[in-house]
């Protein structure tokens, strides 16, 4: 997915946890969107470091989006067992179709894609640094929000 392209349809999820959302419901707001799997060391890891930027960011939405990497990851109760253990309270979308994660040509987990209130791309990063990475960016983006 290329810079500034608009965020592709979330649509065709298996099953939302903490509510649903639609790409119509994120307008007007910076989105986060993150795709992690119950498989991922490193994504189990991170999901604390994400609570703490949507609590310390209540005009960010944040959309969680579980990428099943085998057919073990595709157990509905084990994604939600781990959705509770890490206090996941974002919306949490069970993608065992694949479906968001081939409109946004996601291959890996952990990843970010950050747009922002006009719901344009304006980062994307993946694996070990992927976090750190996002910083600036986010930063960028929620000081234009704020100017409005």
């Amino acid at each position: 997915m290329r810079l500034r392209t608009e965020m592709p349809a979330i649509k065709g999820i298996t099953e939302w946890v903490n509510g649903e959302v639609t790409n119509e419901s994120l307008k007007g707001s910076p989105v986060l969107v993150h795709f992690w799997s119950i498989s991922c060391h490193m994504c189990k890891e991170s999901l604390p470091q994400i609570n703490e930027l949507r609590e310390q960011h209540p005009q960010l939405k944040v959309v969680g989006i579980h990428m099943p990497r085998s057919e073990k990851d595709t157990d509905v109760d084990a994604v939600k067992e781990n959705i509770v253990k890490y206090e996941l309270k974002h919306p949490q979308g069970i993608d065992n179709m694949h479906s968001v994660v081939d409109a946004f040509e996601n291959e890996y987990v952990p990843a970010f894609y950050l747009f922002d209130a006009n719901g344009l791309l304006r980062h994307r990063s993946a694996g070990e640094k992927a976090l750190s990475m996002l910083k600036n960016p986010l930063e960028r983006v929620l000081a234009e929000f704020q100017q409005g």
